[in-house]
Protein backbone atom coordinates (compact mmCIF):
# COMPACT_ATOMS: atom_id res chain seq x y z
CA UNK A 1 0.00 0.00 0.00
CA UNK A 2 1.37 3.43 -0.99
CA UNK A 3 2.33 5.83 1.77
CA UNK A 4 0.09 8.48 3.29
CA UNK A 5 1.19 11.89 1.97
CA UNK A 6 2.04 14.38 4.72
CA UNK A 7 1.07 17.71 3.18
CA UNK A 8 3.06 20.65 4.50
CA UNK A 9 0.76 22.94 2.54
CA UNK A 10 -2.28 21.74 4.54
CA UNK A 11 -0.54 21.70 7.93
CA UNK A 12 0.93 25.17 7.33
CA UNK A 13 -2.54 26.48 6.46
CA UNK A 14 -3.94 24.99 9.68
CA UNK A 15 -1.19 26.62 11.80
CA UNK A 16 -1.63 29.98 10.07
CA UNK A 17 -5.33 29.94 10.87
CA UNK A 18 -4.46 29.31 14.53
CA UNK A 19 -1.91 32.16 14.43
CA UNK A 20 -4.38 34.58 12.83
CA UNK A 21 -6.80 33.98 15.71
CA UNK A 22 -3.96 34.42 18.22
CA UNK A 23 -2.82 37.70 16.63
CA UNK A 24 -6.40 39.04 16.68
CA UNK A 25 -6.65 38.10 20.37
CA UNK A 26 -3.30 39.75 21.19
CA UNK A 27 -4.43 42.99 19.55
CA UNK A 28 -7.87 42.97 21.18
CA UNK A 29 -6.97 41.86 24.71
CA UNK A 30 -3.40 43.10 25.14
CA UNK A 31 -2.99 45.83 22.50
CA UNK A 32 0.02 43.91 21.17
CA UNK A 33 0.77 43.82 17.44
CA UNK A 34 3.57 41.38 16.48
CA UNK A 35 6.29 43.28 14.61
CA UNK A 36 8.61 41.66 12.06
CA UNK A 37 11.33 43.37 10.01
CA UNK A 38 12.99 41.62 7.10
CA UNK A 39 16.28 43.18 5.99
CA UNK A 40 17.33 42.52 2.40
CA UNK A 41 20.78 43.57 1.18
CA UNK A 42 21.09 43.75 -2.60
CA UNK A 43 18.76 42.18 -5.14
CA UNK A 44 19.54 38.46 -5.27
CA UNK A 45 16.44 37.08 -7.09
CA UNK A 46 16.02 34.06 -4.78
CA UNK A 47 16.36 36.30 -1.70
CA UNK A 48 13.84 38.81 -3.10
CA UNK A 49 11.41 35.92 -3.66
CA UNK A 50 11.86 34.54 -0.10
CA UNK A 51 11.51 37.96 1.54
CA UNK A 52 8.40 38.79 -0.52
CA UNK A 53 6.77 35.52 0.62
CA UNK A 54 7.64 36.23 4.28
CA UNK A 55 6.25 39.77 4.07
CA UNK A 56 3.06 38.61 2.34
CA UNK A 57 2.41 35.99 5.03
CA UNK A 58 3.12 38.35 7.93
CA UNK A 59 0.73 40.95 6.51
CA UNK A 60 -2.00 38.33 6.00
CA UNK A 61 -1.65 37.42 9.68
CA UNK A 62 -2.01 41.05 10.75
CA UNK A 63 1.59 41.78 11.79
CA UNK A 64 3.27 45.16 11.84
CA UNK A 65 5.44 44.16 8.89
CA UNK A 66 8.47 46.14 7.67
CA UNK A 67 10.53 45.39 4.59
CA UNK A 68 13.90 47.18 4.82
CA UNK A 69 15.83 47.05 1.53
CA UNK A 70 19.47 48.08 1.60
CA UNK A 71 21.92 48.53 -1.29
CA UNK A 72 24.44 45.80 -2.17
CA UNK A 73 27.31 48.10 -1.15
CA UNK A 74 26.07 48.95 2.37
CA UNK A 75 29.00 48.79 4.78
CA UNK A 76 29.12 46.16 7.50
CA UNK A 77 29.19 48.98 10.07
CA UNK A 78 26.01 50.56 8.69
CA UNK A 79 24.21 47.21 8.60
CA UNK A 80 25.15 46.58 12.24
CA UNK A 81 23.84 50.06 13.16
CA UNK A 82 20.56 49.25 11.39
CA UNK A 83 20.20 46.02 13.37
CA UNK A 84 20.93 47.91 16.59
CA UNK A 85 18.14 50.36 15.72
CA UNK A 86 15.63 47.50 15.40
CA UNK A 87 17.00 45.80 18.54
CA UNK A 88 15.99 48.95 20.45
CA UNK A 89 12.59 49.37 18.73
CA UNK A 90 9.84 48.09 21.08
CA UNK A 91 7.42 47.69 18.15
CA UNK A 92 9.71 45.17 16.46
CA UNK A 93 9.69 41.66 17.97
CA UNK A 94 11.41 39.72 15.20
CA UNK A 95 14.46 40.65 13.10
CA UNK A 96 15.36 38.62 10.05
CA UNK A 97 18.40 39.35 7.87
CA UNK A 98 18.02 37.48 4.58
CA UNK A 99 21.07 35.41 3.66
CA UNK A 100 23.34 35.25 1.73
CA UNK A 101 24.95 38.63 2.33
CA UNK A 102 27.52 40.28 0.01
CA UNK A 103 31.08 39.00 0.42
CA UNK A 104 32.36 42.15 2.18
CA UNK A 105 30.00 41.52 5.12
CA UNK A 106 30.70 38.93 7.81
CA UNK A 107 27.45 36.94 8.09
CA UNK A 108 28.17 35.61 11.58
CA UNK A 109 28.94 39.09 12.88
CA UNK A 110 25.57 40.28 11.54
CA UNK A 111 23.55 37.31 12.87
CA UNK A 112 25.23 37.57 16.28
CA UNK A 113 24.34 41.28 16.46
CA UNK A 114 20.61 40.48 16.55
CA UNK A 115 19.10 40.55 20.06
CA UNK A 116 18.61 36.82 20.92
CA UNK A 117 15.06 37.65 22.07
CA UNK A 118 14.30 38.97 18.55
CA UNK A 119 16.18 36.21 16.71
CA UNK A 120 13.08 34.55 15.25
CA UNK A 121 15.25 32.44 12.92
CA UNK A 122 16.76 30.73 15.99
CA UNK A 123 20.36 31.00 14.69
CA UNK A 124 21.96 33.11 17.43
CA UNK A 125 24.47 31.12 19.57
CA UNK A 126 22.44 32.02 22.68
CA UNK A 127 19.35 30.40 21.14
CA UNK A 128 21.36 27.40 19.94
CA UNK A 129 22.61 27.03 23.52
CA UNK A 130 19.09 27.34 24.93
CA UNK A 131 17.97 24.59 22.55
CA UNK A 132 20.87 22.38 23.65
CA UNK A 133 19.87 22.55 27.35
CA UNK A 134 16.16 22.10 26.67
CA UNK A 135 15.15 25.71 27.32
CA UNK A 136 14.60 26.92 23.75
CA UNK A 137 12.82 30.20 23.19
CA UNK A 138 12.85 29.88 19.40
CA UNK A 139 13.36 26.69 17.44
CA UNK A 140 15.02 27.14 14.02
CA UNK A 141 12.18 27.37 11.52
CA UNK A 142 12.78 24.37 9.22
CA UNK A 143 13.42 21.87 12.06
CA UNK A 144 10.41 23.31 13.91
CA UNK A 145 8.31 22.73 10.80
CA UNK A 146 9.56 19.15 10.55
CA UNK A 147 8.63 18.46 14.17
CA UNK A 148 5.15 19.92 13.66
CA UNK A 149 4.61 17.75 10.57
CA UNK A 150 5.53 14.68 12.62
CA UNK A 151 3.30 15.65 15.56
CA UNK A 152 0.31 16.67 13.46
CA UNK A 153 0.50 13.58 11.25
CA UNK A 154 0.19 11.44 14.39
CA UNK A 155 3.70 9.97 14.19
CA UNK A 156 4.69 8.36 17.49
CA UNK A 157 8.02 9.95 18.43
CA UNK A 158 8.56 8.63 21.97
CA UNK A 159 11.17 5.88 21.80
CA UNK A 160 11.26 6.05 17.98
CA UNK A 161 14.50 5.33 16.13
CA UNK A 162 15.13 8.51 14.16
CA UNK A 163 17.86 8.81 11.55
CA UNK A 164 18.82 12.25 10.23
CA UNK A 165 20.81 12.34 6.99
CA UNK A 166 22.75 15.63 6.98
CA UNK A 167 24.49 17.59 9.74
CA UNK A 168 23.96 21.24 8.79
CA UNK A 169 23.54 23.91 11.46
CA UNK A 170 20.24 24.89 9.85
CA UNK A 171 18.52 21.47 9.73
CA UNK A 172 20.46 18.34 10.70
CA UNK A 173 21.98 19.31 14.05
CA UNK A 174 18.99 21.27 15.45
CA UNK A 175 16.34 18.67 14.50
CA UNK A 176 18.44 15.97 16.15
CA UNK A 177 18.76 18.10 19.28
CA UNK A 178 15.01 18.83 19.32
CA UNK A 179 13.99 15.19 18.97
CA UNK A 180 16.15 13.90 21.84
CA UNK A 181 14.65 16.37 24.35
CA UNK A 182 12.54 14.99 27.17
CA UNK A 183 9.41 16.61 25.75
CA UNK A 184 6.20 15.81 23.93
CA UNK A 185 6.76 15.18 20.23
CA UNK A 186 10.35 14.14 21.01
CA UNK A 187 11.96 11.59 23.39
CA UNK A 188 13.42 9.76 20.39
CA UNK A 189 16.72 7.96 19.86
CA UNK A 190 18.55 9.92 17.18
CA UNK A 191 21.40 9.00 14.83
CA UNK A 192 22.99 11.55 12.48
CA UNK A 193 24.53 10.35 9.20
CA UNK A 194 26.79 12.56 7.08
CA UNK A 195 29.33 12.47 4.25
CA UNK A 196 31.87 10.55 6.36
CA UNK A 197 29.42 7.94 7.68
CA UNK A 198 30.82 4.52 6.72
CA UNK A 199 27.55 2.74 5.93
CA UNK A 200 24.61 5.15 5.75
CA UNK A 201 22.25 2.43 4.49
CA UNK A 202 22.90 0.28 7.60
CA UNK A 203 21.65 3.19 9.72
CA UNK A 204 18.72 4.32 7.56
CA UNK A 205 17.31 0.78 7.44
CA UNK A 206 16.82 0.93 11.23
CA UNK A 207 14.87 4.21 11.10
CA UNK A 208 11.24 4.38 12.19
CA UNK A 209 11.47 8.04 11.16
CA UNK A 210 13.91 9.07 8.44
CA UNK A 211 14.68 12.79 7.97
CA UNK A 212 16.69 13.53 4.85
CA UNK A 213 18.54 16.82 4.40
CA UNK A 214 21.46 15.62 2.29
CA UNK A 215 21.40 18.32 -0.38
CA UNK A 216 21.50 15.87 -3.29
CA UNK A 217 18.63 14.67 -5.52
CA UNK A 218 17.42 11.11 -4.83
CA UNK A 219 20.24 10.53 -2.30
CA UNK A 220 17.96 8.10 -0.44
CA UNK A 221 16.61 5.21 -2.49
CA UNK A 222 13.96 2.59 -1.68
CA UNK A 223 16.53 -0.06 -0.65
CA UNK A 224 17.70 2.30 2.14
CA UNK A 225 14.27 2.60 3.76
CA UNK A 226 12.65 0.27 6.29
CA UNK A 227 9.17 -1.01 5.45
CA UNK A 228 6.60 1.24 7.16
CA UNK A 229 9.00 4.08 8.00
CA UNK A 230 7.88 7.73 8.09
CA UNK A 231 10.04 9.73 5.66
CA UNK A 232 10.53 13.50 5.81
CA UNK A 233 12.27 14.91 2.73
CA UNK A 234 13.85 18.31 3.37
CA UNK A 235 15.66 18.58 0.04
CA UNK A 236 14.76 20.99 -2.76
CA UNK A 237 16.90 20.43 -5.83
CA UNK A 238 16.35 22.19 -9.16
CA UNK A 239 16.92 19.42 -11.70
CA UNK A 240 15.72 21.15 -14.87
CA UNK A 241 13.01 23.28 -16.42
CA UNK A 242 9.65 22.61 -18.01
CA UNK A 243 9.13 23.73 -21.63
CA UNK A 244 7.41 26.81 -20.09
CA UNK A 245 10.58 27.63 -18.17
CA UNK A 246 9.30 26.61 -14.71
CA UNK A 247 11.84 24.91 -12.42
CA UNK A 248 11.49 21.16 -11.94
CA UNK A 249 12.06 20.36 -8.27
CA UNK A 250 13.16 17.07 -6.80
CA UNK A 251 13.75 16.06 -3.20
CA UNK A 252 16.64 14.20 -1.58
CA UNK A 253 14.46 11.06 -1.55
CA UNK A 254 13.48 8.94 -4.56
CA UNK A 255 9.83 9.74 -3.90
CA UNK A 256 8.12 7.41 -6.41
CA UNK A 257 10.00 4.32 -5.24
CA UNK A 258 10.11 5.16 -1.50
CA UNK A 259 6.38 5.92 -1.22
CA UNK A 260 5.71 2.23 -1.95
CA UNK A 261 7.64 1.23 1.20
CA UNK A 262 7.04 4.09 3.63
CA UNK A 263 3.91 4.40 5.77
CA UNK A 264 3.99 8.21 5.35
CA UNK A 265 6.11 10.63 3.31
CA UNK A 266 6.38 14.35 2.54
CA UNK A 267 6.28 15.45 -1.11
CA UNK A 268 8.61 17.96 -2.82
CA UNK A 269 7.33 20.59 -3.37
CA UNK A 270 4.52 20.94 -0.81
CA UNK A 271 6.15 19.16 2.12
CA UNK A 272 8.63 20.83 4.48
CA UNK A 273 8.92 24.02 2.37
CA UNK A 274 5.59 25.68 3.28
CA UNK A 275 6.25 25.02 6.97
CA UNK A 276 9.43 27.11 7.24
CA UNK A 277 7.81 30.54 6.76
CA UNK A 278 4.86 29.50 8.95
CA UNK A 279 7.17 28.65 11.86
CA UNK A 280 8.94 31.99 11.41
CA UNK A 281 5.54 33.62 11.96
CA UNK A 282 4.89 31.44 15.00
CA UNK A 283 8.27 32.46 16.47
CA UNK A 284 7.44 36.15 15.90
CA UNK A 285 4.12 35.82 17.73
CA UNK A 286 5.98 34.06 20.54
CA UNK A 287 8.54 36.90 20.68
CA UNK A 288 5.74 39.49 20.86
CA UNK A 289 4.12 37.64 23.75
CA UNK A 290 7.40 37.34 25.63
CA UNK A 291 8.14 41.06 25.15
CA UNK A 292 4.68 41.87 26.58
CA UNK A 293 5.17 39.56 29.56
CA UNK A 294 2.47 37.16 28.36
CA UNK A 295 3.10 33.54 29.30
CA UNK A 296 4.24 31.24 26.48
CA UNK A 297 4.34 27.42 26.36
Amino acid sequence: MAAKIISGTEVAKEIREELKAEVDKLKKEHNVEPGLVTILVGENPASVSYVTAKQKTSKELGFNSIQDNQPEDISEEDLLKLIDKYNKDPKIHGILVQLPLPKHINENKVLYAIDPDKDVDGFHPVNVGRLMIGEARFYPCTPYGIQQLLIRSGTKMEGAEVVVVGRSNIVGKPIAMMLIQKKEGANSTVTICHTRTKDTKAHTLKADVLIVAAGAPKAVTADMVKEGAVVIDVGVNRVGKTPEGKAILEGDVDFDAVKEKASAITPVPGGVGPMTITMLMLNTVRAAKMAAGIEVD
